[in-house]
């Protein structure tokens, strides 16, 4: 048994808990773990409701619910994107009330077939702007590994909430490494995936020129494998619908980055990590390539730029059309300021930078078919290391690309990557690693993923709710 959503599902499909009675667990846990700030919207009878329902169609219709990959499994939405239908997004912001709630966008009506039962969102940074999630509104995250750090973010909540077992597996976003960077914080697997392989419409707009992904953090490798093969395709969106490519079971060619430079040093300790995933796969006969920061550095900064453009004529736009924008925070502000600014020539030349750095890393896949590199340069940091009561959004990036330097690439480029936790430091903290992979080779990522998380050097620290032991 992993202690995973498959575990639970496949418990509540035999009867060996109904669908409520793990409810009922995630509620308890919910109480009980609610100093850490996982959760920030919670709707008991939302989820006491679902699970119900689930229990009656196991009843009645077996065969119907037995196709359900997670029938009756409690999660999480989080509190930016969706939108899920009753679960009133704010995306951490005073800006929105809590009231209402839209109808489900199409990831979230797969959500719901697949048998999730929803119950709450999940704490987000104010628009998703930070790698820590402790929005003004409240409330703030800690990781449950160690209280006194970050769990991420901007999908810190869902981290939080999957990696202290208040459920096995919770949606999450991604736009600037927000799936990832939770995940290696709190020792759980998350995945990015190709731009285009997960609906995100239809009210969603053009997911931040393409940058931002939906998907979820998760507690194994299979969880993200079948949530991924079960709401992906079908995207009915601006960007192509790449069919997924399986590279079998061969010799993969895996590209190996053990560096981020100088400006961007990370720890000795998670570089090593690397390399001991590097020495598994080469054990197992893969071909390990050496590349270098100076392949990378100029495609790093470009990501970096291309970032802070986009969202930051995300949030001017946003904040025309919303008005009221003096109840955000300061920092949300100046970046909407920072875009209104912004000539349209600088943004396109920003746009066809992103154009180039996909290509350069198409170039290097010519030569590899998967990159091995760092997620995080040290530990999760301390909470309060990325405030949001000030007005220097330069110094926000740097902040932000120096605890993840290689977080944007995937997402200006369109590329899919996850991370997964390859052993722990000295102060028992998760020593992630980011594996990137071609457009639409989510097959082959996941295998390397399954091989290295078999490994295992990572244990979790609480049990799922409800889970039978």
């Amino acid at each position: 048994m992993q202690g995973d959503a498959t575990d639970l599902a496949a418990a509540i499909r035999h009867g060996s808990l109904s669908a409520a009675e793990a409810m009922q667990a995630s509620l308890d846990a919910a109480a009980r773990q609610e100093p850490l700030g996982a959760i920030a919207y919670l709707d008991i009878a939302m989820g006491l409701a679902s699970a119900h329902a689930c229990d009656r169609e196991r009843r009645s219709e077996p065969e119907r619910f037995a196709a359900r990959s997670f029938g009756g499994v409690p999660t999480l939405a989080k509190d930016l994107g969706g939108p899920f239908a009753g679960l009133p997004v704010t995306a951490g912001s005073r800006l929105f009330e809590r009231k209402g709630g839209a109808a489900d966008s199409d990831l979230a009506a797969r959500f719901r077939d697949a048998g999730f039962c929803l119950f709450g969102l999940t704490t987000s940074p104010e628009f998703g702007l930070s790698l820590a999630s402790e929005p003004a509104i409240g409330p703030l995250c800690r990781n449950p590994l160690d209280p006194a750090r970050t769990a991420g973010g901007s999908s810190g909540g869902a981290a939080a909430a999957v990696a202290a077992g208040i459920v096995a597996i919770a949606h999450a976003t991604d736009a600037g490494g927000s799936i990832r960077v939770p995940a290696a914080c709190c020792g759980l697997i998350g995945m990015k995936p190709t731009r285009g392989a997960i609906p995100g419409g239809p009210s969603f707009g053009n997911h931040l020129a393409g940058i931002a992904s939906e998907l979820a953090v998760c507690r194994s490798v299979r969880d993200a494998a079948l949530i991924f093969e079960r709401l992906r395709g079908s995207s009915r969106g601006p960007f192509a619908d790449p069919s997924p490519v399986d590279l079998g079971n061969g010799r993969f060619r895996i590209g190996l980055l053990t560096e981020t430079g100088a400006v961007y040093p990370t720890e000795d300790g998670r570089l090593a990590a690397i390399e001991a995933a590097a020495r598994t796969l080469e054990g197992d006969g893969h071909d390990i390539v050496p590349l270098s920061w100076v392949e990378f550095e100029s495609s790093v900064a470009a990501s970096s730029r291309a970032f802070a453009d986009i969202v930051s004529v995300n949030l001017a736009a946003l904040f025309t059309a919303a008005g009221e924008e003096n109840r955000a925070e300061p920092l949300t502000r100046a970046f909407a300021a920072r875009g209104r600014a912004l000539p349209a020539t600088s943004l396109w030349h920003t746009l066809n930078e992103a154009v180039m750095v996909s290509h350069r890393l198409w170039t290097l896949f010519d030569r590899v078919d998967c990159i091995l590199m760092p997620m995080l340069s040290s530990a999760p940091v301390a909470i309060g290391s990325f405030p949001s009561d000030h007005v220097d959004t330069d110094l926000h990036l740097e902040r932000m690309t120096a605890f993840a330097p290689l977080a944007c690439l995937a997402n200006i480029s369109g590329f899919p990557a996850l991370t997964l936790p390859f052993g722990q430091d000295e102060h028992a903290m998760p020593l992630p690693v980011q594996i990137m992979a071609p457009m639409g080779h989510e097959p082959g990522l996941l295998s390397i993923a399954a091989r290295l998380e078999a490994e295992g050097r990572w244990q979790h620290r609480f049990p799922v709710a409800g889970l039978p032991s």
